[in-house]
């Protein structure tokens, strides 16, 4: 009988089935795609997994570790990417998906990482060094404008400046803001514009896309801005825009309204600083004057001024005082003396001169003793060496070996010590304690 059960399949089976048309289909084994990422999982093992979407659709997607170590960015949620890789079923899901082998950022993507780049380095050079960034004046007399002739910038600028200080002269350096030569236009005028005496340069433009505000990115506008002499206010773009030029200008504004507005005072708040400085100043002096009318009062009604010669009399007194106690101090030093002549007049020694070289004389005696004592125990030790010395060399002495009965035999002036020394009828020399023999060899032994 026919089993129904047979005509079903299993999950594990149709997944895999749908997996094989995957793998057929040429057309799926690479593929370009462009999208967002969304829902980035960074796995502990180092894969990469994440969803890509646009406006209407969405497909997931896996990197593998040994494709993910080649990549020169970190991908996160909302970056705009380009891969290729291939499309698959993961059967144990049931899911298809895409198999990422290269991946890199979607143009604005390349131009923030060049943009973090050249940030890290200049950084590192210490360009953004808040020691490096000189003081904006606060009432500036001329400021340079360095933005393009035409646009709402300029504008805005000189509208804000003319508004709040009326009083200050302003140069416009027209320049391109946007564009291949924008860099080095701004560059050209940021060096053209060090050649005028101005207090402060504003350099910016207004609001774009990344890619219009690129020149305030370039390097050359940054090294530009570090290197002028004057101050620069930089004003690129809305208050929600960083650009290169920001971190290293001496002072970043958020827009281009908002450098003007840091630039200059307002005339209404200068006017009440001059104001407040004028009262202040005045009841300095007021109060100043009153003091000095106070301390002339107190000197025309003080007691030493109407009766001066009271200063006089208290002086007199003082110096009477002063010579009273150095009288008193000379006759005490006097007596003083007077009792030390009297002790030194009344002394033994003074009275008896002698007896101060008694001690001396004693001690010379007793000195003289020592001294001929020393002297005759190291002649009787120079004697006692002598004498050995006379009996080392008496014991020594060839004569003295002679007295007792021997003598020297010589052979043409040599001493014989060995027969062997001499032949038979050899003529030989023989030296006695008194005398010498000359004798001839008859026999040898």
């Amino acid at each position: 009988m026919f089993d129904v059960a047979e005509k079903y399949l299993t999950i594990s089976s149709i997944n895999e089935y749908i997996k094989t048309i995957f793998e057929e289909n040429e057309f799926l084994h690479k593929v370009y795609l462009k999208g967002e990422i969304s829902n980035f999982k960074n796995h502990t093992r180092g894969h990469l997994y994440f969803t890509l979407k646009d406006d209407a659709s969405r497909i997931s997607a896996i990197m593998f570790y040994n494709r993910a170590v080649t990549l020169n960015f970190t991908p996160e949620d909302g970056m705009n990417v380009l891969v290729e890789g291939r499309i698959s079923c993961y059967p144990v899901g049931g899911t298809y998906q895409i198999y990422v082998d290269k991946m890199e950022m979607d143009g604005l993507g390349n131009l923030y990482i060049e943009y973090e780049k050249l940030k890290q380095k200049l950084a590192q050079e210490g360009l953004f060094a808040k020691e490096h960034k000189k003081p904006i004046p606060k009432y500036p007399q001329k400021i340079g404008i360095i933005t393009a002739s035409t646009g709402a910038a300029i504008k805005d600028i000189l509208s804000t400046i003319k508004r709040r200080y009326p009083i200050c002269e302003t140069i416009l350096f027209p320049s391109l803001v946007q564009g291949a030569s924008a860099a080095a236009d701004i560059v050209r005028q940021i060096k053209r514009a060090n050649e005028f005496d101005l207090d402060v340069i504003i350099c910016g433009r207004g609001g774009g896309s990344i890619e219009d505000l690129w020149a305030f990115n370039e390097e050359i506008v940054a090294r530009a801005i570090y290197e002028s002499r004057i101050p620069i206010i930089s004003a690129v773009g809305h208050e929600i825009d960083f650009t290169i030029a920001d971190f290293v200008a001496d002072l970043r504004a958020p827009t281009p309204t908002g450098a003007a507005e840091m630039a200059v005072p307002t005339i209404l708040d200068t006017l009440n600083i001059i104001n407040e400085k004028r009262i202040r100043l005045n009841q300095t002096i007021m109060h100043k004057i009153k003091n000095m009318q106070h301390i002339v009062e107190t000197l025309k009604n003080s007691y030493v001024l109407k009766n001066p010669m009271t200063l006089y009399e208290l002086k007199e007194q003082k110096l009477d005082n002063i010579l009273d106690k150095l009288n008193n101090h000379i006759l005490e030093k006097i007596k003083t003396g007077q009792n030390k002549l009297e002790v030194v007049k009344n002394s033994y020694i003074l009275k008896n001169p002698l007896a101060i070289y008694e001690p001396a004389k004693n001690e010379i005696k007793s000195f003289n003793m020592k001294l001929n004592n020393f002297i005759q125990h190291y002649l009787e030790q120079q004697k006692h060496q002598i004498n050995l010395l006379i009996n080392t060399i008496e014991l020594k002495n060839p004569l003295t070996i002679l007295e007792k009965g021997y003598s020297l035999v010589t052979k043409d002036a040599n001493l014989i010590k060995n027969s062997n020394q001499i032949a038979v009828n050899d003529t030989v020399n023989i030296k006695l304690y008194e005398g010498e023999i000359i004798a001839t060899v008859k026999e040898k032994k």
